[in-house]
């Protein structure tokens, strides 16, 4: 756009102009390419992580590696992705979204390489603790940045897009990954992600900016501005908390603790499918590795296909009807948290389009969950600690989610059958449910600390 007056179709809109006079103005679109922006980190950061789990049957073979070892390193992605979550959101919140993005989305490229060129386990473990650390900012900054990009009556959908990201790079990346594998080789595989990674570095590094300087560049109309502000949007030149006391009110909110538990739950058969679901089907259903990535794809797609409908344009539809936010958001939830206990069925099947359906159910109820969870950071944060608050969250979840690699590899190894892992599965999801109903309470703005101590003085 040339100028603040113009911008794509919208709703009308009526806001004073620069110098002071009202004029119409149309709501513009800009938010959603933000929105799409941070999809397209999210897919690609995806596509990172779990090709890792389409290529680890010819990686075992060559390095000579156990089902748990090969487990191990699967895993180990997530030690250093949860060790360095907090860090990331408090600097987030500090120094703002555009330059730690920009040296994360250049490291993680640059540790797809590093795979490639492997030669053994423990630089395989070094590889992949390197990617754990460069990807570890990207789900609090695309929370913080939904916080700062959009109204609170549109955080379903927008968290749906970059939340769709890791459920299409199942769709998109296992199959590509599958079909690379099984021409180029695994490193190959790498060499080819890796290259996706930089492309995404450069349009990243020249596209993203926060509203206020987008709209003072003339890129953002102020009438989209005034949209984004007036529904509840966190500012994003609010006074910057100090971090480590931050921090510590952060972890003191039975609210933070409800909703991290409850993910970290759904985390966990989240990791699972995402480590182990091709070399289930390899092993158990004896499918070669291109097919293994084509069947992969099909719960993540009923998922996504769902995730839009429900979460996305629904939620928000009822949110802006008037129906209660908490109430509306507590079921979708708890609907998707009692949908994805399906998975349990899997268990007790060996026919593959039983098992399909089990998994394609647990997995499209994981991700009505997820999706919901991942919006409430940017709802409840206090003003300015949405990066704190998303990393918190993501730490626990990914502490407990990284779990899964490790204890289905082991109960592989030595049952030599996936069933009790599913049932592992439906027993944490059951755990979840707990802490979603007890521990969470309702899904409002937690006040800052300084609100918190004003609020319990008496008036003068």
């Amino acid at each position: 756009m040339s100028d603040n007056t113009t911008a794509a179709s919208g709703n009308a809109a009526t806001i004073p102009s620069k110098g002071g006079a009202s004029r119409a103005g149309k709501v513009g679109w800009v938010r959603w390419s933000i929105g799409f922006l941070l999809f397209f980190a999210v897919l690609i950061n995806y596509i990172d992580r779990s090709s890792m789990s389409v290529a680890e049957h010819d990686m075992r073979m060559e390095f000579g590696l156990t089902e748990g070892q090969i487990g191990i390193i699967l895993g180990s992605f997530g030690w250093s992705y949860a060790i360095m979550q907090i860090p990331m959101g408090m600097l987030l919140d500090k120094i703002g979204i555009k330059w730690v993005m920009r040296v994360a989305t250049t490291l993680w490229a640059i540790s797809c390489f590093l795979t490639a060129a492997i030669s053994g386990m423990g630089l395989l473990l070094v590889a992949r603790l390197i990617l754990g650390l460069a990807e570890a900012p990207i789900f609090p900054g695309a929370m913080k940045t939904t916080s700062y990009w959009f109204p609170r009556n549109e955080r379903g959908m927008a968290t749906v897009i970059f939340d769709s990201g890791q459920r299409l790079s199942n769709v998109i990346g296992f199959p590509i990954v599958g079909a690379a594998v099984a021409m180029f080789g695994w490193r190959g595989a790498f060499i080819t992600i890796g290259i996706l990674s930089l492309i995404y570095t450069a349009v990243f590094f020249f596209r993203y900016r926060d509203p206020k300087e987008m709209n003072r560049k003339g890129k953002l109309s102020d009438a989209e501005l005034d949209h984004i502000l007036s529904g509840g949007a966190q500012h994003e030149d609010a006074p910057k908390p100090n971090p480590l006391a931050n921090l510590g009110y952060i972890l003191r909110q039975r609210k933070v603790w409800g909703m991290s538990l409850g993910l970290g739950c759904a985390g966990y058969v989240q990791w699972m499918l995402l480590t182990w679901l091709p070399g289930f089907l390899q092993s158990q259903m004896h499918m070669d590795v291109a097919k293994s990535g084509l069947f992969t794809a099909v719960p993540w797609l009923f998922a996504v296909i769902v995730q839009y409908l429900l979460p996305g344009f629904w939620l928000d539809r009822m949110v802006k009807n008037g129906r209660s936010s908490t109430a509306v958001r507590r079921a979708f939830i708890v609907g998707g948290m009692l949908l994805a206990t399906t998975i349990v069925g899997t268990a007790f099947t060996h026919d593959l389009f039983w098992s399909l359906v089990w998994i394609t159910l647990g997995t499209t109820g994981i991700t009505i969950a997820f999706s919901v969870t991942n919006s409430l950071p940017a709802l409840i944060a206090p003003e300015g600690a949405v990066g704190a608050t998303g990393a918190v969250m993501n730490t626990v979840n990914n502490l407990i989610g990284t779990t899964a690699p490790i204890v289905t590899g082991f109960i592989v190894q030595f049952t030599g059958s996936f069933a009790w892992a599913f049932i592992v599965a439906g027993i944490m999801l059951v755990v979840g449910l707990f802490f979603y109903l007890v521990v969470l309470g309702r899904i409002e703005q937690i006040p800052t600390a300084e609100e918190r101590v004003a609020s319990a003085q008496p008036a003068a």
